[in-house]
């Protein structure tokens, strides 16, 4: 399972905060994904994407 973030972030920060393993807040105050979804993470990766005010979070579950 992968994440990615398309074009558009506001940089409000709330997938970093709901998911921090996997998003962070890049130099540019952007988010960027810096991890691995694993098992672990995977439920939080998935609020952060549903949660995002500009639905930008892209979640490959294959």
């Amino acid at each position: 399972m992968k994440a990615r973030i398309i074009e558009g972030c506001i940089g409000c920060g709330l997938c970093a905060d709901t998911c921090p393993e996997v998003f962070r807040m890049a130099d540019n105050d952007l988010a960027e994904v810096y991890g691995d979804i694993t098992d672990e993470t995977a439920d939080k990766a998935k609020e952060a994407a549903e949660s995002c005010p500009v639905s930008v979070i892209e979640i490959d579950e294959t």
